[in-house]
């Protein structure tokens, strides 16, 4: 365990200590001044606008999420139950191609698919259907779709290997004995995954929270969220106020993490 607690020491328990000490501290003419205070924390607490947006952030990380499983879903129950066992690792290939490609330049290829002269609008001005191109970048719904985009193969891989683990035989049982396919899928499959469900929104749910480049390139004003104001503190030499309004989403996450983890725990318990 000693060679671990020293990484863990070094690169994490070490910096976030700085960031809880910077958090208390205070900024002036782009310095950090070692005077204890709680003033970076009243500020946010005070100040209507980070409530907003970090309400903002919460709502495009919820949607998000929840379209991100919704589409993950199908595509993992089908992929599992529906096609050749041949084919689901090349398929499943497929979704982790992405990964192989820089974040930044998966974001920016949106920018020249709904952008005013990308793929979008000169395909559906060469079908006439527009004469002048659409806005289609700088909303919130282009940040949750740039999101869905980027989160989806973790949705996937973590739903297909639950449901790959499933005894089919259970679902066609429910069947034989009058259950619809809807009712067996959702008292005998999904309660049998809900562990993959729940490690699926986690891993989705929670980077989204700290998001700041994909909605800064494709969101633009409407679509800030509060790793963009942080990103801000940061480019201004405001580490104070940025390491607090971090401890703040920090704290949020792991209150998130505890309700799940709880959640979890108390339907393993029930199922047992």
């Amino acid at each position: 365990m000693v060679p671990t607690a020293v990484y863990f020491g070094l690169f994490f328990f070490v910096p976030f200590g700085l960031i809880v000490c910077f958090s208390f501290w205070t900024d002036s003419n782009y310095t950090v001044v070692h005077d204890w205070t709680l003033d970076n924390y009243r500020y946010f607490l005070e100040n209507a606008v980070y409530w907003h947006t970090m309400i903002a952030t919460l709502w495009v990380a919820v949607a998000a999420t929840a379209i991100t499983l919704g589409v993950a879903f199908p595509f993992s129950y089908w992929l599992s139950r529906y096609v050749r066992p041949g084919l689901q690792k090349p398929l499943l290939v497929l979704v982790i191609v992405p990964f192989w490609t820089s974040y930044l330049l998966r974001v920016y290829s949106w920018l020249n698919i709904l952008g005013d002269e990308g793929l979008v609008n000169t395909a559906l001005k060469k079908a006439g259907i527009i004469d002048q191109p659409m806005s289609l970048l700088y909303h919130r719904w282009t940040v949750i779709l740039v999101l869905v985009y980027l989160y989806f193969p973790f949705a996937a891989l973590t739903l297909y290997s639950s449901i790959d683990r499933f005894d089919w035989d259970q679902l066609r049982a429910a069947m034989d004995l009058g259950a619809s396919p809807t009712t067996a899928l959702r008292k005998i499959l999904l309660p049998q995954i809900r562990a993959g469900i729940t490690t699926a929104v986690i891993f989705v749910l929670i980077p989204i929270l700290g998001e700041y480049l994909a909605p800064q390139l494709v969101g633009g004003i409407e679509g800030v969220m509060t790793g963009n104001q942080i990103d801000s503190f940061q480019q201004g030499a405001l580490y104070a106020r940025a390491s607090a309004l971090s401890l703040i989403v920090a704290g949020f996450i792991v209150l998130l993490l505890i309700l799940f983890r709880k959640s979890l725990a108390s339907k393993e318990a029930y199922g047992a």
